[in-house]
C-alpha cells in the first residue's frame, strides 16, 4: 500500500532520483535560478528547502549534513556564506516557481525556479507596491473630477 507517500518519483530509481536532485540544489545555489520542466523543479523545492534552512545556522553538524546530501565543497560554501546572509530573516519559502509555458518538442509544462531573494526586479516591484498604502473608492475620486470641472472657468477657443 502508498499509503502515505506523495513525493514524485520522477520515473527514476531512487539512487539516480537523488543524484538528479542533489546535482539540481548545487546549480540552484550555484547560479541562483535554474530552467527545468514543473515537475522537477516542484520536487527540487521539496529536496533544497530542508537544505536551504539548514543554512541559517552555521555549525559544523549542519554543514556535515548538508554536504551528505550535496557532495560539492563549493556549494556549501556558497550556501552557508553568500545566501544564508539573504534568508536569515525568512521564515520560509525560500525559492519560487515561475511558470513559462510547454517544450515544443514533447510539450512539457517548463519553468524556472529560483532563489526568491536574488531576483532585483521582482524585489523592486515590492517595495513599490508596498509604498502606495492610501485606499481611496472610485466614487469620491469621480465626484472630485467633476467638481474640478466645474471650478474651472471656461476656456475661449482661439481662432487661428
Amino acid at each position: 500500500m502508498r499509503h502515505n507517500k506523495k513525493f514524485n518519483h520522477l520515473g527514476r530509481k531512487k539512487a539516480h532520483r537523488d543524484a538528479l536532485l542533489a546535482n539540481m540544489t548545487i546549480s540552484l545555489i550555484m547560479h541562483k535560478r535554474i530552467f527545468t520542466t514543473l515537475a522537477k523543479a516542484k520536487a527540487l523545492r521539496m529536496y533544497a528547502e530542508p537544505l536551504i534552512n539548514r543554512a541559517k545556522n552555521d555549525t559544523t553538524p549542519n554543514r556535515r549534513l548538508v554536504f551528505s546530501y550535496l557532495q560539492n565543497k563549493e556549494a556549501v560554501k556558497e550556501l552557508f556564506q553568500s545566501v544564508a546572509e539573504k534568508i536569515a530573516n525568512r521564515p520560509g519559502g525560500y525559492t519560487r516557481i515561475l511558470k513559462t509555458g510547454n517544450r515544443l518538442g514533447d510539450n512539457a509544462q517548463t519553468c524556472f525556479i529560483e532563489l526568491v531573494d536574488y531576483n532585483e526586479a521582482m524585489l523592486k516591484e515590492g517595495k513599490e507596491a508596498k509604498a502606495k498604502t492610501t485606499r481611496r473608492s472610485r466614487r469620491k475620486a469621480a465626484g472630485a473630477v467633476e467638481e474640478a470641472k466645474a471650478e474651472a472657468p471656461a476656456q475661449p477657443e482661439a481662432d487661428n
